[in-house]
């Protein structure tokens, strides 16, 4: 069978479809849920949803990688909301894409992907905690405040009001709610009943929430899903296009596109890993992530990125194909079109306690142990990065992070050691050299080659080097002729150091 040009066994669609059911019972509720997050209303989410699996699944670079709403955008979503408004949003999702696109065209993916594993995984864990502080307030059926520090302040308080009934009973059922919805994912976590009974557990805890609200009428916030999803289909970001000359907007767009650009493709390469198919194409991805972005923003949409959760969960359910993904899209697109009523019928507080679990996800502690293995350095970038996205923001969090990783490469560049001893067995003065030989370290090095006795036996010992340039290389060669033509003798691997620099020239 041919489907637009591909050819599909049947037995992969009848593997895809299955697995886009399951996708699809987990990507429902969080396109919803972080919609609500990013201060926007659940439509958007879902307009995302359906975009992402429907047109980038068709022309993906990586078949089994899902697209979506990220929970990794949430908090950069909701300050550009409350900064420059709906209708700005759009025009800068628009923007981000048109970004992502001619990266894609200019084969710039491998790029994205070059950013220190500690920088993104510290903003994932950030964001993590901004989510689980934003959305405890969520569970309460009230507003979250602004930025991160505020939320984490102000949860003592909002507890308080909670169990003293100060704003009413509602918060406190919203808090039952969340928390009950908490517990059953927990619990289906725990004991792998994801896997044991193929439903995965998002399934049992947003319809356990939702039935137990509307068995007892409880006066709980329920999520406003409008009755057509053509209702929700806004045109405002090409009414904005004169706000792109504006250095803000252009920064926001340009932030959009970098991290969602960095999540999709440190997502694919984590679906590669679990996949035995093809691997992915970094620039066609990005391509098709760009064009799919473009369309959220032209619909008033949110960005979208690929999203590892998502991605692995259609793997481990059997998607052969970039079917699965189509396919969990066009069931998006049927549910709101048909069943808006019993969306409506879900609480806000039971897609909170979904996304306080899925916030406290990203704070991985395996993450920390794992960078603590390549030394203090990284696991201190991680903790920085961390530290500046929970007290300012996440932009200024990111680029602290970035800047540690410059400086750390910097310091790397010029690490280079160098010892003297004397050696009586062999009547030669040794020099040690250890570390990165670059033009940065050479006048350290020229002054230790130049301190050495004109007459004298000189053992160079290059077994620690692990890099030289081509700087460091001549400067070896040149002293080495003025030592000889002074009376003195040079022992030098010349054989190491041109390999170390990639050289094959006979410098010496």
């Amino acid at each position: 069978m041919k489907l637009f040009g591909t050819s599909v066994s049947s037995d992969h669609l009848k593997h895809d479809f299955l697995a886009s059911i399951v996708v699809f019972l987990v990507a429902l509720p969080l396109c919803m849920g972080i919609a609500i997050a990013c201060g926007v209303p659940p439509a958007q989410g879902l307009i995302t949803g359906i975009v992402g699996g429907i047109i980038v699944g068709l022309f993906s670079g990586a078949p089994l990688l899902v697209s979506g709403p990220a929970a990794g955008l949430t908090v950069l979503v909701f300050d550009i909301v409350q900064r420059h408004g709906l209708a700005t949003l759009a025009l800068i999702v628009m923007a981000a894409g048109a970004i992502q696109l001619l990266a894609g065209a200019f084969k710039l993916g491998r790029w994205f992907r070059a950013v220190s594993p500690a920088v993104i995984h510290g903003m994932l864990a950030g964001i993590g905690i901004l989510l689980c502080a934003g959305q405890f307030h969520v569970m309460l059926d009230k507003t979250p405040q602004s930025s991160g520090l505020p939320n984490l302040l102000s949860m003592p308080q909002a507890i308080w009001e909670t169990f003293t009934l100060t704003g009413g009973a509602g918060s406190l059922f919203a808090l039952g709610l969340g928390v009950f919805t908490l517990a059953v994912l927990l619990i289906w976590k725990r004991f792998g009943l994801d896997k044991r009974l193929h439903v995965p557990g998002h399934l049992p805890a947003i319809a356990g929430a939702t039935i137990i609200a509307q068995s007892f009428s409880l006066p709980v916030h329920y999520v406003p899903v409008p009755d057509s999803l053509i209702d929700a289909i806004s045109f405002a970001g090409l009414s904005n296009l004169g706000q792109l000359i504006h250095a803000p907007v252009l920064l926001s767009a340009l932030s959009v596109a970098l991290i969602a650009s960095a999540e999709t493709l440190l997502s694919a390469t984590a679906v590669d890993q679990i996949q035995k198919g093809p691997r992915a194409k970094y620039d066609r991805e990005l391509m098709a992530q760009g064009f799919g972005n473009m369309l959220c923003g032209l619909f008033g949409g949110l960005p979208m990125t690929g999203v590892v959760a998502r991605s692995t969960v259609n793997v481990q359910a059997g998607a052969r194909t970039r079917w699965a993904t189509i396919m969990h899209g066009l069931l998006i697109l049927i549910a709101v079109a048909l069943i808006p009523f019993v969306l409506k019928m879900i609480p806000i507080a039971a897609l909170a306690g979904l996304l306080v679990f899925t916030g406290f996800k990203l704070v991985d502690t395996a993450v920390f142990k794992g960078l603590r293995a390549y030394g203090h350095n990284q696991a201190t970038i991680y903790l920085v990065t961390i530290g500046f996205i929970v007290s300012t923001d996440l932009l200024i969090g990111v680029f602290v992070g970035f800047t540690l990783s410059l400086i750390r490469l910097i310091l790397t560049m010029v690490d280079l050691n160098i010892e003297t001893r004397q050696d009586a067995a062999e009547g030669a003065t040794v020099i040690d050299v250890k570390g990165t030989a670059t033009f940065l370290g050479l006048p350290k090095l020229a002054e230790a080659l130049e301190s050495l006795p004109a007459v004298s036996r000189v053992i160079v010992d290059v077994s620690d080097l692990v890099f030289i340039d081509h700087a460091c290389l001549e400067l070896f060669s040149q002293w080495e002729k003025r030592h000889i033509e002074g009376g003195g003798q040079v022992y030098i691997n010349w054989e190491d150091l041109r390999r170390l620099c990639g050289s094959p020239a006979d410098v010496s």
